[in-house]
């Protein structure tokens, strides 16, 4: 019974969301009327079927390909792409294209909790509970809104019917991110304590997890945009006020790993816990998952990466980029003649013998199981097909992937692969970095990180031997602390979704994305390209540079013809001078001009829009 009412209560927040949304701007909305009486709220019960709606703001599982959903999350960066390109990391946005803000009437609701709940009766403690839940939830909303519009105006109770009210100007942006940490403060002081995820509710580790996340997030970003001087950090903030974000993050993991309830999944098998992570449909025991949202299909609850996973393609593909930046086996830099030489033979390159293993159980490689009754990956990707079939740069996805069972990869809303909204590694991530970045103890650093290692039997960091110089590596001019930080992230949390929080906060858009084009597999100068003749691999369809007649270009490479190395350039064509991503414009996202009239144009419009 208990399972049947956890995977409900997903449901009931869809439909009670749904039902207290509109597509109103901030602020515009008439106050909320009485629950079921004239005194709201009056029982726990009542408070826990209110509060069960908010589950829904936490992110899911994609339910088409190229949908949204934490898998697909970090398409458009240089860790994935789609065939299709992201148009806000491109910098193909547009001010007709600003969206209403959809954060305002979560927010209204959940203050509207605040100034009820003590219409409750019975049991404090789970009154308490309820109330830590909430101020997590809006602490959440203001977050996501602070990520995509800077300054907002932050706002704690049910505002009346009045428009007045909304001709105010936005907050700075540290007002808000300090209000977030205050809620969430208050949310780990209310939350009960556990040492397992099996309520699969929020509890006191998840909430503190969520502030060093939100406290690191904010102390890079006005770092590195206080750095170079740009449009977006908050104008007269002090270095002290960024080292306390820094410190608040520090501390916040650091109470988490001290608490001893948590500990990174290892059961001995280097080759295979990190995926069995994702793939697992209860993860209820796992000590690694702080809070996951469970799929089930029995009940109608699914999702469908496996359906298009299991093409092994799904019309994306992960990036050259990405797949370099795995250090080898030996815990060095994927350079010079190691990397031509696994290069040649497509696949040689993920081989665990010589690489990072959480590679080879990210990307898919050449036997690896794709479908159930021995169906595996074949020799080289499907770069030749169309659709959801076709692999954009050669180097599929294979994390998530739920190979064993028939059911997932055969149709939509059939995948059970669990959305983990927050687990072990995140916080010893944000500790790491939060460390290196205020220059603390690097034996503590690595020690952090020494799990994640472990887990896949690669040696302990080792700041200097790990240390990547080469002309062409975006951060060769970070300290090897830094930079050592920031790979493991990469590709510990790789196609979870906080690649491009990463980019931003960093201020690095100039050097990851802007201008560059995202590369995929080697093709000539693999055996990849022996293969494209008539009777081959690829049966002679695939057409580059220059299409027979009557033909289309369906592949296209760097370079010219003649050269002797060319790899895939799925952008080539549409992205010629690379992403288009405006440094002075693109960091945040464009207000929409009805919100602007709305306050009285008391909220001015976001730089360079």
């Amino acid at each position: 019974m208990k399972k049947y009412i956890i995977n409900k209560w997903w449901v009931l927040g869809i439909v009670a969301l749904t039902v207290l949304s509109c597509n109103k701007d901030f602020l515009d909305r008439k106050p909320l009327d009485a629950l079921s009486t004239a005194n709201p709220l009056a029982s726990t019960n009542e408070l826990r079927l209110y509060v069960n709606q908010f589950y829904n703001i936490l992110p899911g599982q994609p339910t088409v390909v190229g949908g949204a959903g934490i898998a697909f999350n970090d398409a458009g960066t240089d860790n994935l792409i789609f065939s299709s390109v992201n148009t806000r990391l491109t910098g193909q946005s547009a001010l007709s294209n600003a969206t209403s803000i959809s954060e305002d009437t979560t927010i209204r609701s959940l203050n509207y909790f605040i100034a009820n709940y003590k219409n409750a009766k019975g049991d404090g403690t789970l009154i308490n509970q309820y109330l830590g839940e909430v101020r997590f939830f809006r602490a959440m909303c203001y977050f996501n809104m602070v990520k995509k519009y800077g300054d907002v105006t932050w706002v704690n109770k049910v505002l009346p019917d009045d428009p007045a009210v909304m001709q105010v100007p936005r907050d700075p942006r540290p007002l808000v991110i300090d209000s977030v940490l205050a809620d969430l403060d208050v949310a780990a002081q209310l939350l009960p304590v556990a040492s397992s995820s099996v309520s699969m509710r929020l509890h006191k580790d998840v909430a503190l997890a969520f502030k060093s996340r939100v406290a690191l997030y904010e102390g890079t970003w006005q770092k590195y945009h206080k750095a170079k001087g740009d449009a977006f950090y908050t104008s007269g903030i002090t270095d002290a006020k960024i080292q306390n974000y820094l410190e608040q993050a520090r501390d916040a993991a650091l109470s988490v790993m001290n608490g001893g309830r948590w500990r990174i999944y290892n059961t001995a098998k280097p080759l295979q816990d990190y995926s069995d992570l994702f793939i697992t449909y209860d993860l209820s025991s796992n000590p690694e998952a702080l809070l996951w949202r469970k799929y089930n299909t029995n009940d109608n609850i699914g999702q469908s990466i496996s359906k298009y996973t299991s093409t092994d393609g799904a019309d994306m593909g992960i990036v050259l980029s990405l797949v370099d930046d795995y250090l080898t086996q030996d815990g060095k830099p994927f350079l010079g003649t190691v990397r031509n030489n696994a290069q040649k033979i497509y696949g040689t390159e993920f081989a665990s013998s010589i690489r990072d293993p959480r590679l080879s159980q990210t990307v898919c490689v050449p036997g690896q199981p794709l479908r159930p009754v021995n169906i595996q990956v074949p020799a080289y990707p499907p770069i030749d097909q169309t659709g959801f079939s076709r692999s954009t740069t050669g180097f599929p996805l294979h994390k998530y992937l739920e190979y064993a069972s028939a059911a997932a990869v055969s149709d939509d809303y059939k995948s059970m692969a669990p959305a983990i909204e927050f687990r072990y590694a995140e916080i010893l991530l944000n500790y790491a970095e939060a460390m290196a970045e205020l220059g603390g103890d690097q034996s503590l650093i690595a020690n952090a990180l020494k799990p994640l290692r472990d887990r896949v039997g690669m040696p302990v960091i080792d700041f200097t031997r790990e240390y990547n110089t080469d002309a062409n590596y975006p951060f060769r001019n970070l300290t090897p602390v830094l930079q050592a930080v920031r790979r493991e992230r990469r590709v510990e949390l790789a196609c979870e979704g906080f690649r491009v929080d990463d980019i931003l906060r960093w201020a690095a858009a100039d050097i990851l994305l802007a201008g560059k084009r995202p590369l995929g597999a080697l093709f000539v100068g693999s055996d990849m390209a022996t293969q494209d003749v008539p009777g081959g691999f690829y049966n002679g369809s695939l057409y580059y540079d220059t299409a027979p007649a009557g033909k289309s270009v369906n592949l296209y490479l760097t370079g010219a013809q003649g050269d002797a190395t060319r790899y895939i350039d799925p952008y080539k064509n549409v992205l010629p001078g690379g992403y288009l991503f405006n440094t002075n414009r693109d960091y945040l996202l464009p207000i929409q001009q009805r919100m602007l009239q709305l306050t009285g144009n008391k909220w001015i419009q976001n730089p360079g829009w």
